[in-house]
Order: structure tokens, then sequence, then C-alpha cells
């Protein structure tokens, strides 16, 4: 979608979760009780990818459109979220596994690919298993930025009784930006091709259940992570009422790369922008990105991986000069709100 400075275009937003385990693999839901959760959240659609398995049923539920792809997972590095594919892929070699999704006509993403570092380039401050992307030279389809039980895990000081107490009633204050590393990747990875590699952002969710008290005690429940990081896509006019059509649309958006993704947590409300991620557009004498929101936030514009823009505003009305790929960050109290994908200008 292209459109001058302060034009303005009719849109149909779709809010959606992503990276999703259910009771299939490491989660404890049921197809119904996550549809329902999401409803209570405010989703339009979800795609839930348990660990190796395509069990879970898809369709519409409750009111959310719900897709299901395959988190293809070895024991502790290379896990890739599978999109659009009908068999189960079994495999350590991420050559491999890539290959195998394409030809099933499916695309993926890397996931967490950065897991176990801390802002300051660290190591956890916990004992846990970090699950990393461990070949940068090895591209993938697509790349997820920010996982937000990846980055609370990071984040997670269980070295003593009120470090942890505080990781859990304030979880998320350890919530602040996706990782500089991915960022890094991610911007090269554009960089060195002439296509738009997508991003999104994934929830990573399994609600866990601690049964060994006389009341079972929900971690993390679905309804609550479904309110955090959420990817919103904007359409033209409404989706299809047919199942099959609407998937198809969701996950070609996504493909293509144009999803925003946001942090619920953060700001509920979403900001306007008049270039879509993902969209290619010539450049022009009146080509403008217009960025908008509902209160001050420190908007930055990156231009093939550098900043190129940066300033605390409720609106910006940038005119585009050069070629190149253009992306969005937006951060209120410095915390990271909302990321778009590339926008190509040639």
């Amino acid at each position: 979608m292209i459109a001058n400075k302060y034009e303005k275009l009719n849109i149909f937003r779709y809010l959606g979760g992503i990276h999703i385990h259910s009771m299939f693999s490491d989660g404890t839901g049921d197809i119904n009780s996550i549809s329902k959760a999401a409803k209570r959240a405010g989703l339009d659609f979800i795609i839930v990818t348990d660990h190796n398995s395509l069990e879970i049923e898809e369709g519409f539920f409750n009111g959310v459109c719900v897709i299901k792809g395959e988190e293809i997972s070895s024991d502790n590095k290379n896990h890739y979220l599978a999109l659009g594919i009908n068999e189960c892929i079994q495999s350590d070699n991420p050559k491999e596994f890539i290959e195998e999704v394409k030809k099933q006509g499916g695309f993926g993403f890397a996931a967490h690919p950065d897991e176990g570092e801390n802002k300051k380039g660290l190591n956890r401050k916990n004992p846990y298993l970090a699950i990393k992307w461990t070949d940068k030279n090895i591209t993938p389809d697509g790349i997820e930025i920010w996982n937000w039980f990846s980055q609370w895990a990071d984040n997670l000081d269980d070295g003593n009784i009120f470090s942890l107490i505080y990781c859990y009633l304030f979880k998320h204050n350890l919530i602040t930006e996706p990782n500089k590393n991915t960022m890094k990747w991610w911007d090269e990875l554009n960089n060195n091709t002439e296509k738009i590699i997508p991003s999104l952002g994934g929830t990573d969710c399994h609600e866990l259940i601690l049964k060994d008290y006389i009341i079972p005690i929900k971690i993390f429940p679905y309804e609550k992570m479904f309110k955090t990081i959420t990817n919103v896509l904007t359409f033209e006019k409404p989706l299809s009422e047919d199942f099959a059509e609407r998937k198809d649309q969701i996950l070609n958006a996504i493909k293509e790369g144009n999803n925003l993704i946001i942090n619920r947590k953060i700001d509920k409300n979403i900001p306007e922008i008049n270039l879509t991620g993902g969209s290619k557009v010539k450049l022009s004498e009146n080509l403008y990105l217009n960025i908008e929101t509902k209160k001050k936030t420190l908007i930055q514009i990156i231009h093939n991986g550098k900043e190129l823009y940066r300033k605390i505003a409720k609106k910006c009305n940038l005119k585009l000069k050069e070629k190149g790929k253009y992306r969005v960050e937006i951060k209120v109290k410095n915390k990271g709100f909302a990321y778009t994908n590339p926008i190509l200008v040639y």
C-alpha cells in the first residue's frame, strides 16, 4: 500500500499470536481452551507450532482462525517454525529441513536464534539450556526476531528467592526489546539480498501447570501471554469467511513480511504506518513514510541496517530520498513497542 503525505487508507486489521505449544508437545492446552483464551485476548488468528508435531486440529474455533505449523526441534539447537506444510518434518540438519519445508510449499523462521544472551551479551543468569541458531551462514526464510518466553528465560535470575519472586511477579519488566544480535543478523541478511527476509514475533507460550500444590498453579497462562507480543496484519478488504482461503491469506501475508510486531503490554494502541512492511515501492518525488502514534514515542527509522531518523514525537512524515530497505522501530519509555518488516524502495 502506498500513500502520499497525510493521505490515510482504509484498512482491516487482524491480530494474531504465533509460536504456541499445545498438549501435543510441551504445552497443556487443547484446541478449545487455547482458542477460547485467544478470543478473550482479542486475537483473530493463532498459529500453533508444536515440537515435531502437526497433530492439533485447525479451522475456526470459538471465533478464532487456528492454523497449525511445526517447530522442527532438535535436542538443543536450530529450532525452526515451519508454516504451510502438510507433513511433519524431523531432522537435525538445518539445510535439509529448510529445503524440505520448501518442497512441501511452505516457509519458515529461525526460532529464538540468539537465545541465551542478555542485553549485555552475557550468558544467562540461570542454568537452563539455551537453544540457539548455531550457524548464521545458513540462511532461513525468515527470523523470529522477538520471543517473549526466551527473553524472559534469558533474564531469569534464580540465584536467590527474592530475585526469583521478582522474576515471576514482575515478569513483564524483563521483556525489553528484541535481541540486538538477532536484529544485527536480520539486517545483514536483508542487506545481502534484493528480496525481503521477513520476521515475526512469538510468544512461545505453553501454559505450564504446577501440580505439586493443593491447588494446581498455572504459570504463563495462554490468555495473558496472548496479550503480549502480537503480529498485526493489515488488508485492504476483509479476509475470506472460508477457512482454507483465510489460512492462505494469513500465511501469504506473513511470508511477505506484511506483519507489524507489537508488544501489547507496552501499549494497546496500534501505530498508523502508511507503508506496510514487506512492500516494494518505486522511489518517486512524492514518496513519504508516515508514522502516527496516540502518544509521544521514540520513533526510529532504519535504512539498510543503519539509523536514519530518531525523534520523540507522535508523528513522523519522512520523505524517502534513497533506494534501499527501510524499517521502523517504536519505543515507549525505553522499551520496544513496535517493529515493522523492511520496505523495499527501488
